[in-house]
């Protein structure tokens, strides 16, 4: 027996599923997952020492690269004065500041742990603020494990095919009305019909958990044209886009402004982190200023905080423009490699991350993303694994070039692209 089947076996007896996020049980993929002991830039190694270029990153924080020195550096400094204090620390001001700086709807940010703490306060902060009780969400679209939008999500739970999840109440569904992606006509009825119910519509501006789908030109303008005409607050879950996209943000990419940002990922260079921000009539409304409550034991942690700082510092324009050009190569190669092996594909790139679709067809929404050929996205990962690529072991993630990929790293990727897709042929 394999050390990797040793220690899924192993973990199987102690946690559901032997995982701690149902993706990475490989139910979709088939097989075994490979149990990871150690990473390296963009390398990782796992229990049986096999070496993989790695586009999980983390599932995207780590656009550094793994064990940056740097962010390891400046980490170790954080703890030898101590993990956490659960008070104020001056290093959290300043790591406020960065994020105020470099998002311009944000004039005041809270700090959080997570992605999911950050959208849950930023719905129970749109609640709050218009109050209203009902919501919208975009079908596909994943925001963490949030009861109101688990509804319908992407991630995780389109991978298994759950619209929705055990232990929501009807009454908490009944407040989300879920809309298709880069569908304009369909939500501004909805709007027509609930308008003055709607607290908030909140949505992926790059959608990234039913793979990566852009938003069709205009339609982010036309969602902020909705919010504005019928008093709804527009929420961007910048979790995954923030950083990754562009520079600094999908809103500063596409030039639409939200009411709430939910930032997470890159902002914790690998450390547990999220944040959400607003202007200052918004953030008001929270406690101890407003009545909304909030509060977490580990929120604005020295060594989150730390590794923070350090990544953000690093990613310069200069410096995404370098990323970036990579992500461009990859796609461009391995687009013309499919052609050329008549391999039906369509590859969505933005910025630092991107998603293979095994179909023919255009993918703008969540529909068309499950239209693709699973199956084959199975065997596809499975001879990528063999080759030493660690992609994501489901066809609705994204994949995540970071600093760390190299030109070489680049061209193994592409000749273990070209060899898997013969295996397909």
């Amino acid at each position: 027996m394999g050390r990797n089947k040793e220690l899924l076996e192993r973990a199987q007896k102690v946690i559901p599923g032997g995982v701690n996020s149902p993706v990475r049980a490989f139910k979709a993929v088939g097989g075994e997952p490979p149990f990871i002991t150690r990473g390296k830039g963009c390398r990782v190694w796992d229990a049986e020492e096999n070496e993989y270029v790695d586009y999980i990153a983390s599932w995207g924080p780590l656009i550094l690269g793994h064990a940056h020195p740097a962010v390891i550096d400046a980490v170790n400094k954080v703890l030898v004065d101590g993990s956490s204090f659960g008070a104020p620390t001056e290093r959290e001001i300043l790591f406020a500041e960065m994020l105020v700086e470099r998002i311009p709807s944000i004039d005041m940010v809270r700090l959080v742990s997570s992605g999911t703490e950050a959208t849950s306060a930023a719905i129970r902060l749109a609640r709050g603020y218009t109050k209203r009780d009902k919501i919208i969400k975009l079908a596909g679209c994943y925001h963490g494990c949030v009861e109101s939008l688990l509804v319908d999500a992407g991630s995780g739970m389109a991978t298994f095919a759950i619209p929705g999840s055990p232990g929501i109440t009807k009454g908490t569904a009944g407040d989300t009305l879920v809309v298709p992606f880069n569908d304009i006509e369909t939500t501004t009825e909805i709007f027509q019909k609930h308008g003055k119910e709607i607290a908030c519509i909140i949505l992926e501006p790059v959608a990234g958990n039913m793979g990566v789908i852009p938003p069709n030109d205009g339609y982010l303008r036309a969602l902020r044209e909705l919010c504005d005409k019928h008093g709804s607050l527009l929420v961007f879950d910048e979790v995954m886009t923030g950083f990754r996209v562009h520079q600094t943000s999908a809103q500063e990419l596409y030039k639409v402004t939200p009411d709430i940002t939910c930032l997470g990922k890159v902002i914790g260079g690998g450390f547990p982190v999220g944040a959400y921000g607003a202007r200052k009539e918004i953030m008001d409304c929270i406690a101890p200023v407003g009545p909304v409550y909030q509060a977490g034991t580990l929120s604005g942690n020295p060594i989150a905080v730390a590794a923070g700082i350090v990544t953000l510092n690093r990613l310069d324009k200069d410096t995404f423009s370098q990323i970036e050009a990579r992500a461009r190569r990859l796609e461009k190669e391995m687009r013309e490699a499919a052609k050329e092996a008549s391999v039906p594909m369509t590859i969505n790139r933005v910025g630092t991350m991107m998603t293979l679709f095994f179909t023919e067809g255009a993918v703008t929404n969540y529909a068309d993303a499950q239209k693709a050929d699973s199956k084959r996205f199975a065997q596809y990962f499975q001879g990528m694994l063999k080759r030493g690529v660690h992609l994501a072991p489901s066809a609705f993630e994204a994949a995540f070039v970071g600093l760390a990929h190299e030109d070489y790293d680049i061209e193994i990727t592409i000749e273990a692209h070209k060899a898997t897709l013969k295996d397909l042929q």
